[in-house]
């Protein structure tokens, strides 16, 4: 494989600097490196990324904070875990094949895409009509949102040495630390006080995410790989359907279980079983592609392989604590708004945790200990969300929030760091899909996971605290639909229902707790690379 050196303004000045070749096929291509790229020149191209991972982040606290009103809006609180899952299904499917992608196309047209495509999944969520379109958009808005999410990380790679990548990396999670805390409160204060409520949220999105489209196009010229190859001619269309194919049979599959049907339904299992084929075909099918989408020889080493396990547990945790503590809050009493402000220190903790986490590795140049230290405040935040009851402070819910998004936020910047430097910089791309993969794998099984312990949990209780009411088993299906149902129940029902959530609530934080503890033991055995501070790696 040959590098290809560029200067800031793109102009090559030294080529035919050979590496070994790769295993994986990629020996015709020219991987670009870029030199001496001016920081003001870097600050705009890296800023006009980041405020697509804003508007990501942004999009993913709203639908937290409005998921309960939009589900009881379309009378089924079962809905909840879909605008979820929807958006992850094509999310997870993206993931995997955007690093290749944007390696044949280039990243400036990936990210034009993926804005382009969020703004069309979120259009159809503001004027859905009903569940079936809003999912769609959904899933629609999750394919953009992949793209927007992982390319400026891409870009990242193109330019940042190994030893500043934490730190850059710290410096966008700020970006998404401001998008979250936005959508957070902004959401809320839209549903409470606007006639169009939920759908204003989405709609407002559009304008901005074509914008973002527009500068995308005329400020990060960034060229692809080179090659004498057509672009179809790279793309290994066998890995990609495979892949996607698993992921979204994986999620549907997990989805359907014990939300829409019993997990004793053949759906469930076969969806399952179906993406396990697919899996292993996948795996089967890289280890002869000449220029796969996924090298898999990466996913055994063993850094790389530590840290994608441990993200998988971590971005459980994640997405579930921004569905379920907003509704616990809102259980509790909360508007939609006062439920924005008190998960905002969950934003703070994600910036914090990603910069202090990546000016520590830029200062030291390890990253062992760091990551365990934050795993372990991890499990600490999590303990805490596993005390609180109906009667908790409300300082308790924030302040484990915070500690829990720094740990979390840190872990996922240490590792992208670990996993960067445990690869060759032709293979940055693909192995920084790899660890969203995991992420959105983790996101997607957490959020399952939660929702058949939560609503196993909550059906059983209301059923044993109200069988003895009359019209309990109307009620019960009300309230499992719409929450808003809760303040119009008669009082002598509202502790046996409250206490009831709790015991929900409770199960899911102690989930969490457990994800906590394999985070903690999948990420001790990570090995130390060196960290260079040059692109080259010299």
């Amino acid at each position: 494989m040959e590098l290809l050196h560029l200067d800031g303004k793109g102009r090559d000045f030294s080529i035919d600097i050979q590496e070994p070749e790769s295993d994986g096929g990629e020996e015709d291509e020219k991987t670009i490196i870029y030199e001496d790229l001016p920081l003001s020149r870097l600050i705009l191209v890296m800023s006009t990324a980041w405020f697509g991972v804003f508007l990501g982040a942004a999009d993913t606290t709203v639908i937290a904070t409005l998921s309960a009103p939009i589900s009881s809006e379309f009378g089924s609180l079962s809905l909840l875990p879909w605008l979820a899952t929807a958006y992850l299904i094509s999310n997870a499917a993206i993931q995997p094949i955007s690093g290749r992608l944007t390696d044949i196309f280039g990243r400036g047209r990936g990210l034009v895409f993926s804005n382009v495509v969020f703004a069309a999944g979120n259009l159809l969520c503001g004027v859905a009509g009903n569940q079936y379109l809003m999912i769609f958009g959904r899933l629609v808005a999750g394919i953009g949102g992949g793209g927007l999410m992982s390319i400026p990380t891409f870009l990242g790679s193109d330019f940042i040495p190994l030893r500043k990548r934490g730190l850059i990396g710290g410096i966008a999670n700020l970006w998404y630390g401001a998008g979250a805390m936005t959508g957070a409160v902004f959401g809320g204060l839209l549903y409470d006080h606007f006639h169009l409520g939920w759908r204003l949220a989405f709609l407002i999105q559009v304008p901005l995410s074509l914008l973002s489209a527009v500068f995308v196009h005329f400020l990060v010229k960034v060229p692809p790989k080179q090659s004498d190859k057509s672009y179809l001619k790279r793309i290994d269309f066998g890995g990609v359907f495979l892949i996607t194919s698993c992921m979204a049979l994986l999620v549907l599959g997990l989805s359907l279980g014990g939300n829409v049907v019993p997990w004793t339904h053949p759906l469930p299992p076969a969806a399952i079983s179906l993406s396990v084929v697919l899996f292993a075909a996948f795996v089967r099918w890289e280890r002869t592609a000449r220029q796969p989408v996924l090298p898999v020889q990466l996913l055994v080493d063993r850094t790389v392989l530590t840290s994608c396990l441990a993200s998988v547990f971590c971005a459980g945790i994640a997405l579930t604590s921004v569905f379920y503590v907003p509704l616990y809050l809102q259980v509790r009493g909360d508007s939609a708004t006062s439920a924005g402000l008190k998960i905002m220190p969950a934003s703070l903790g994600t910036s914090f945790g990603a910069l202090a986490s990546g000016y520590m590795v830029k200062r030291t140049g390890t990253y062992v200990r760091l990551v365990i230290g934050s795993t372990v405040a991890l499990i600490v935040g999590t303990t805490m969300f596993a005390l609180q009851n109906g009667n908790s402070p409300p300082w308790l819910t924030s302040a484990a929030f915070l500690i829990v998004g720094s740990g979390y936020n840190a872990v996922f910047t240490i590792t992208q760091v670990a996993c960067l430097a445990a690869v060759e910089h032709s293979h940055q791309a693909v192995v920084t899909s790899s660890t969203y993969l995991a992420r959105s794998l983790g996101s997607t099984v957490g959020v399952a996971v939660a929702s058949v312990v939560y609503q196993s949990s909550l059906s059983a209780g209301l059923a044993r605290r109200l069988s003895d009411q009359t019209g309990a088993t109307e009620a019960i299906e009300r309230i499992l639909d719409d929450i808003s149902v809760l303040q119009d129940l008669p009082r002598e029902w509202q502790a046996g229902v409250t206490e009831s959530f709790m015991d929900a609530f409770r199960y899911v934080w102690f989930v969490m707790l457990g994800w906590a503890f394999l985070a903690l033991i999948c990420i001790a055995p990570i090995k130390q690379h060196k960290l260079h501070t040059t692109l080259e790696r010299q």
